[in-house]
């Protein structure tokens, strides 16, 4: 059978969790391990509708959270790709994982699979800080489980969340003092967000949470760059620190605008110039397969310019920032006839550099990034 040789890129959604935390809008259901094999069974239907196999520079287990299914639903997972998602010898194929889930027998099932990088739910390693956020494990469940993971071969990243209600900047500090401390690869830092829906918006609403100024949330984020970067990580994108040769592969897939392939509930694939987003619940996903029906939900299909406008977004969220030429190559447009003047007015403020071949955001002009894009798309 012929290999697609247009998409190097998949991502596979496993929408199982213990329970959902209180910050979370992910599609996902806690609680519904009577739908794993369900779940299987449409997973591989859904698989089975590709034209022809992919061959994968990256593949990407997110949720959810992949390793609730257990060692053995690991291995299911791997089992239902069949020959459908074809992993190349030197791909980048990543699992999420909840440190409660990861033991010797989950290590060993990685391997069998070959996963070779390994996302950890981390997000503190403060007790006061991870009730906070309504996790379920503790900092010593991290401790051992990064202890495990550096007897393996395994690249570890980690997830840190920033700006949580009452965290101090010492507290940030000692998270970040430990996480360089346990000798992870890549760290992925976020700011709290607070999605309408969650019952972390519920209780600002009511006043029973309160989030972190402005001010202060700034002051940690330039305090974990600062941190990360006399450590030795290279600050890649907005939110993402690595280690030398240690950066995710699949999600500067994502941040060049290649196109990739997605399965499962809620998953987003896209083409270059449409995103096509499944139908987010979970039941209503399984059984549409289970009856043969169409699991699309959201269609968004961008103009050439809207893409270009995309493209720049996410150049600009990198470090290397955009190259004129090699954007117009890659989406017809000049850079100046989109935004010369936005990038004007950044250069005037500090916030970008720009040597008239490529234009970079400042150590300022990242951390305000999030307020420059509506001068763009």
């Amino acid at each position: 059978m012929a290999v697609n040789s247009c998409i190097r890129h998949a991502y596979v959604h496993v929408p199982f969790c213990r329970h959902r935390c209180g910050y979370c809008d992910f599609t996902l259901v806690a609680g519904r391990d009577d739908l794993f094999e369900d779940y299987f069974t449409a997973l591989g239907i859904e698989l089975k509708r590709l034209s022809q196999p992919i061959k994968l520079d990256t593949l990407y287990l997110g949720g959810g959270t992949p390793t609730h299914v257990g060692p053995d639903g690991v291995k299911r997972l791997f089992s239902e790709f069949h020959d459908a998602l074809q992993p190349s010898p030197a791909a980048e194929v990543t699992i999420e994982a909840n440190p409660l889930d990861v033991t010797e027998a989950m290590i060993e099932a990685f391997q069998a699979c070959g996963i070779n990088r390994v996302s950890l739910g981390v997000q503190s390693l403060n007790s006061m800080t991870l009730e906070k956020l309504d996790r379920d494990h503790r900092a010593s469940d991290v401790r051992r489980v990064m202890e495990l993971l550096r007897e393996s071969d395994l690249t570890v990243s980690v997830d840190l969340i920033i700006a949580v209600p009452e965290q101090t900047l010492d507290l940030v500090a000692r998270d970040v003092e430990e996480i360089i401390s346990l000798c992870a690869h890549h760290v992925s830092v976020y700011c709290l967000t607070w999605e309408e829906g969650t019952a972390f918006w519920g209780k600002r609403a009511r006043g029973t949470l309160t989030p972190v100024v402005e001010d202060l949330e700034r002051e940690m984020y330039e305090l974990v760059i600062d941190q990360l970067s006399v450590a030795g990580y290279q600050q890649y994108e907005v939110s993402n620190f690595a280690q030398p040769a240690m950066t995710c592969r699949h999600n500067k897939a994502y941040w060049d605008c290649l196109a990739w392939e997605a399965f499962g509930p809620g998953a987003a694939r896209f083409d270059g110039r449409k995103r096509t987003t499944n139908v987010r619940s979970v039941s209503a996903w399984i059984k549409k397969l289970l009856n043969d029906q169409s699991v699309t939900g959201d269609v968004e299909t961008m103009t050439p310019e809207g893409a270009a406008r995309e493209r720049l977004v996410l150049g600009l969220r990198q470090q290397c920032g955009v190259g004129r030429l090699a954007f117009f190559q890659a989406s017809g447009f000049e850079v100046d006839d989109l935004a010369k003047k936005p990038i004007q007015a950044w250069v005037a403020a500090g916030l970008a550099e720009d040597d008239g071949c490529r234009i970079r955001l400042t150590r300022s002009g990242l951390l305000l990034s999030d307020s420059l894009w509506s001068a763009v798309l």
